[in-house]
């Protein structure tokens, strides 16, 4: 094997680290901070005509005031559904009804809800590196691979360090993304 054969896909495994970059994200934006926020329902579904519906995609949800989210449900038929998927979501917010809209009044957290909370982001932000090591090994095995195919030493230890990098960098990014959140989450 010549050593133009073996290009490691370097690319294709930043864009699945990043992936699971993303989805720590939306995790973090769904843990509640005493603050209100449109993105705090992204994970809550309804069961709306048949199926799993996202509560954005059955009524416009609104934050008119610091403390509070507001849901205008389209479909009279669906508020009950709405307020009862709210209630079971766990995010421990009590649904106000008023006509079709949903009023959701944030309460302050207190300090054993905090040190929970931010216990439920290292458990997010510990399933990021899992899948940020996950991808690493995959890259390390094309490797392996290639090196049984005849790839020389010299190589296989520059693609080695290469995938090593992309994951120290992104495993160093999901670290910092815990360390603002919890500091957020703490934040009285």
């Amino acid at each position: 094997m010549s050593d133009e054969e073996f290009m490691l896909d370097t690319d294709d495994l930043e864009r699945r680290m990043d992936g699971a970059m993303a989805a720590l994200r939306t995790e973090f934006a769904s843990l509640r901070t005493g603050r209100a926020s449109a993105s705090m329902l992204e994970p809550v579904t309804v069961d709306a005509y048949g199926q799993q519906t996202p509560i954005n995609q059955v009524g416009t949800v609104n934050v008119p005031e610091p403390r509070m989210v507001t849901i205008n449900v389209w479909d009279k038929s669906l508020v009950g559904k709405v307020e009862k998927a709210i209630r079971e979501s766990g995010l421990g917010i009590n649904p106000q009804l008023n006509g079709t809209i949903i009023m959701l009044p944030i309460p302050e957290l207190n300090e054993e809800r905090r040190r929970e909370l931010t216990k439920v982001a290292g458990q997010y932000a510990e399933s990021a590196r899992v899948a940020i090591r996950n991808v690493r090994r995959d890259g390390m095995d094309q490797i392996k691979k290639a090196k049984s195919d005849g790839m020389s030493e010299d190589d296989q230890k520059f693609w080695e360090s290469e995938v090593q990098e992309i994951t120290d960098k992104h495993v160093a990014s999901v670290d910092t993304a815990l360390e603002t959140k919890q500091a957020e989450i703490m934040q009285v």
